[in-house]
């Protein structure tokens, strides 16, 4: 059976804000084993939203439409689609008498116009919204095709699908087989190193960096963990992860068995290293801490990094990187300390040392080790590249710990 999502808005067209909900349904509905066929965003207009609702229906077994069932103008998803299945819109007191609730349960007057959220296309089974106005909409139409209608705040879409539409995709398409999925996910090898090195053992089942194996049937369970032996047996310790694991939560869990602390010390990224370790929970008592010295009076001052050296080697450098990786280790008496100092850009290269220049340290009690990279990205990317090989450093020298 097809699936296939329409994402209405048209700020979604405007880029004013970011498409979660089809990362998100895709996601959930390949994990419960259905295939999405097809995904579309189309602006809040009376003509676009029931062509793309009547194309999809004819393509498809089930279809999510999401956004634009709220009390707004442009709210115009379940007037346009019950003129095209020809339903009239009926009010639900029992919808009504929510809504009223939900404002007064805040102490908040009810707008006159939210009541436009109670109208029901005749026969469409109702989905409850706790978590806000507007309910969701579930239709059986012709030759056995279901239409389903979310609302669009991901707070409200996000519950409604696993509390309701899971169990109606269920009943209605039964899956004659399973279907699993695993995801290893490694760090400090390219894309084409993976491709060469597992294509061979594993044929067409060859994912990208994070490599994902799926099998559908009777066996697949043991398919999948028999692919990811083989890919675990090539690739060992340039595995961080699986799944959805990212690698700060690796290392701040390998950092909390180990019972060893960490410091920081960013120069480039800007704390962005201490950002994705501290959204970690539990990280509190593996971080002590960190010093972002863009400056160099701050690499000075606070990682006792000596005027010297940056007259010599310039800030960015290896020998600057380690000395602030061994200052911070110094200030902050922790097992370990992480430093970064590059050239971000778009300017401030040289020939020597050109934009993306990145250099990284590492001090523990083994001394201190240093590398060198060349992340050529814009800003944005580059800091969270340079992150990702500054955790990695420190992850490969955890697990050989």
């Amino acid at each position: 059976m097809n699936i296939e999502l329409i994402n209405t808005g048209s700020e979604l067209l405007l880029g004013r804000v970011l498409n979660t909900h089809q990362q998100w349904l895709c996601r959930r509905l390949a994990d419960l084993g259905y295939n999405v066929a097809r995904q579309v965003a189309v602006p809040d207009t009376a003509r676009d939203i029931p062509q793309a609702v009547r194309e999809a229906l004819g393509r498809a077994d089930f279809v999510i439409v999401t956004g634009g069932l709220g009390p707004t103008s442009d709210d115009i998803t379940r007037e346009r689609i019950a003129e095209l299945l020809g339903k009239k819109l009926l009010r639900d007191e029992t919808i009504v008498a929510h809504i009223r609730n939900y404002f007064a349960a805040r102490k908040r007057s009810m707008p006159a116009h939210n009541d436009v959220q109670a109208m029901v296309p005749e026969g469409a089974m109702i989905l409850p919204n706790p978590n806000g106005t507007a309910p969701g909409l579930a239709m059986k139409v012709e030759a056995g095709k279901w239409l389903v209608m979310l609302p669009g705040p991901p707070r409200e879409l996000r519950p409604m699908f696993d509390d309701f539409v899971t169990p109606i995709l269920r009943r209605a398409f039964p899956l004659e087989t399973p279907f699993v999925c695993r995801t290893l996910r490694t760090g400090g090898v390219g894309e084409s190193a993976v491709q060469e090195k597992i294509a061979p053992p594993l044929a067409a089942r060859v994912g990208q960096v994070d490599v994902r194996l799926a099998a559908r049937g009777a066996g697949a369970e043991k398919i999948v963990r028999a692919a990811a032996t083989v890919v675990q047996g090539i690739f060992a310790a340039d595995i961080y992860g699986f799944d959805d694991e990212e690698i700060e939560q690796v290392v701040v869990r390998l950092l909390t068995e180990k019972k060893k602390t960490l410091a920081l010390a960013e120069s480039c990224t800007g704390g962005f290293i201490a950002n994705r370790v501290t959204n970690v929970p539990g990280a509190s008592v593996v971080f002590l801490g960190g010093v972002v010295s863009y400056a160099n009076s701050a690499k000075e001052k606070f990682l006792g990094v000596r005027a010297e050296t940056l007259a010599a080697h310039g800030a960015v450098s290896e020998a600057v990187a380690r000395e602030m990786a061994g200052g911070a280790r110094e200030k902050f008496n922790s097992d370990f300390a992480l430093a970064v100092t590059g050239i971000a850009g778009p300017a401030g290269g040289t020939q020597d040392k050109p934009v993306g220049t990145v250099f990284i340290a590492l001090a523990g009690g083994f001394g201190t080790e240093a590398g060198h990279r060349l992340n050529l990205f814009e800003r944005e990317a580059f800091k969270q590249l340079t992150a990702q090989q500054a955790l990695e450093m420190l992850r490969a020298r955890l697990v050989c710990a």
